[in-house]
């Protein structure tokens, strides 16, 4: 497996992919709410398996701070490290922008998964997209 930032349009339309299999598709997620206004203001992170794309993320910067979103791997890679594995790359890269802080919105059913890679919960439950989520950071 190997997680790189987006370089070329084939990349991004790989990212793209991963994110409406997931989140289209699986999730229900309106392909009009999935891509947004912020993909040209945003680094997207890739990751391929075998040449295979199997995972997607997008980073963006608001107000110093480090916004993690659309982390999402293919159902038949979870498991395995991915997630872990983007998560990594973001921060490295965040890191490299001089960011000290990240914040994402995760799903309610992932929280443990950011939990252990030290992200803390900092709200109450909400619905994005309806389908529920609390904000969590962490400092780097």
């Amino acid at each position: 497996m190997s997680v790189k930032v987006v370089e070329s349009q084939q990349e991004l339309e790989d990212a793209y992919l991963v994110r409406k299999i997931v989140f289209v598709d699986e999730q229900q997620v309106p392909v009009e709410e999935e891509i947004d206004q912020f993909e040209d203001d945003a680094a997207h992170f890739i990751m391929y398996h075998e040449g295979k794309p199997i995972g997607a993320g997008r980073f963006r910067v608001l107000d110093g701070i480090g916004k993690v979103e659309r982390i999402c791997v293919l159902k038949e890679a979870r498991k395995h490290g991915a997630g872990k594995a983007i998560m990594d790359s973001i921060e490295t890269y965040a890191a490299d922008q001089g960011i000290h802080k990240l914040k994402l919105n995760a799903q309610t059913h992932a929280i443990p998964f950011y939990e252990k890679i030290g992200f803390e919960v900092v709200s109450d439950e909400f619905l994005d997209a309806g389908i529920p989520h609390k904000t969590m950071v962490k400092k780097m």
